[in-house]
């Protein structure tokens, strides 16, 4: 007769320490150690934008009746410490306001030699900030020659648009969608696709995710909230671009490094995008390295347009669009050669546990295998 045994398939136990090395593999440290670097990139790229905002070059026309005293006022704006204004002569008034609604400047001081007060006009609908430093600046220099300024908005923010941030915390919602869509796609069938029809099928929900999501962003910031003016049809077309871009990029990295593209598209577009977009300061009032690199990423280039189609009829909105434009077309080019390149070696989806060259696992039990 026999004793029974005690044993178990997975052996005897070697320790609270054995478990450990069995329970977090290196790669899983690695992906965390990754969190807390994009952590800290985080926190240091949105103190590093916002802690000290200091005007640099703000655009500015001058006009006055005699060239002389325009002359003499730029002169004077331009020499300021720190070079806080980057001036220019306009003809007229006319001309002035003509140059702040094509968003070719920020404002514009208009002299008044018969009189002691001057005009300054200003376009809150650019972010009430930029406003606001202009008038503070023109105001000190005004009153260091005993003159006052009389302000005027001439595209000033809707009234539901506190602090004119309601384009830029669009762009912001639109940037999410546009990624996080991309990041489900991994997760539901493997970070990188099996081949170059699964890769056009993922471009193409995406892009019709983009559009409906352009629309419902578009519709909640205007018609519903009364945030943001202006067309709805361009505010969609923005949003669209600005989810597919952000999404199809996002497919790329996910192509080019597996599930550690989720992590680069979040560097991109959260932690070096969001700062350096111009959203609670604008590119004149940001530090030289996020005015720099604000203009070239999606959520910068998505919230001057949208603040163009809002509150200045488009204009200037045509550049930051063909920026758009090409990280979406950038990321579906990516994204289609990495799915060719792979020839049907898909990844696995993201939290299996397997690695990112590993196979997908058969999804019907025996799958992919022949007869025992």
């Amino acid at each position: 007769m026999t004793q029974p045994t005690d044993s178990t398939a997975a052996g005897p136990s070697g320790g609270f320490l054995a478990e450990i090395k069995d329970a977090v593999t290196i790669r899983a440290a690695l992906l965390v150690l990754g969190v807390l670097a994009l952590q800290l990139a985080f926190i240091t790229s949105y103190i590093g934008a916002f802690h000290h905002p200091k005007p640099s070059e703000i655009p500015i026309a001058v006009a006055a009746p005699l060239p002389q005293v325009a002359q003499q006022t730029v002169k004077q704006l331009g020499s300021l410490p720190g070079n806080p204004l980057d001036p220019r002569v306009v003809a007229d008034e006319a001309a002035a306001t003509a140059g702040i609604t094509n968003r070719d400047i920020d404002a514009a001081l208009v002299i008044d030699p018969a009189g002691r007060t001057d005009k300054l006009l200003v376009a809150t609908g650019s972010g009430a900030s930029l406003a606001t430093a202009v008038e503070e600046i023109v105001g000190l220099v005004e009153q260091s020659q005993g003159r006052t300024v009389r302000v005027v908005d001439v595209a000033p923010s809707a009234a539901g648009d506190g602090r004119g941030l309601s384009a830029f915390y669009l762009v912001v919602g639109w940037c999410v969608g546009g990624y996080l869509c991309a990041a489900i796609l991994a997760i539901s069938a493997g970070a990188r696709p099996a081949n170059s029809a699964r890769a056009v099928i993922r471009l193409g929900a995406l892009l019709a995710y983009a559009i409906v999501a352009g629309l419902l962003g578009a519709v909640i910031a205007g018609p519903v909230l009364g945030a943001l003016p202006g067309s709805l049809m361009g505010l969609w077309g923005l949003g669209a671009l600005v989810v597919f871009a952000v999404g199809a990029i996002t497919l790329a990295l996910q192509g080019l490094a597996g599930v550690v593209g989720i992590g680069l598209a979040i560097l991109l577009v959260v932690v070096l995008g969001n700062p350096s977009a111009g959203g609670a300061y604008p590119y004149p009032l940001l530090p030289p390295f996020w005015k720099a690199i604000g203009p070239a990423l999606p959520p910068g280039a998505g919230t001057y347009a949208a603040r163009s189609i809002a509150y200045f009829r488009g204009n200037g909105a045509g550049g930051p669009m063909l920026v758009l434009a090409g990280w979406a077309v950038v990321g579906s080019a990516v994204t289609l050669a990495c799915a060719v390149f792979r020839r049907g070696r898909p990844g696995p989806a993201v939290g299996s546990g397997l690695p990112d060259d590993a196979p997908s696992a058969p999804r019907l039990a025996g799958e992919g295998s022949g007869p025992r």
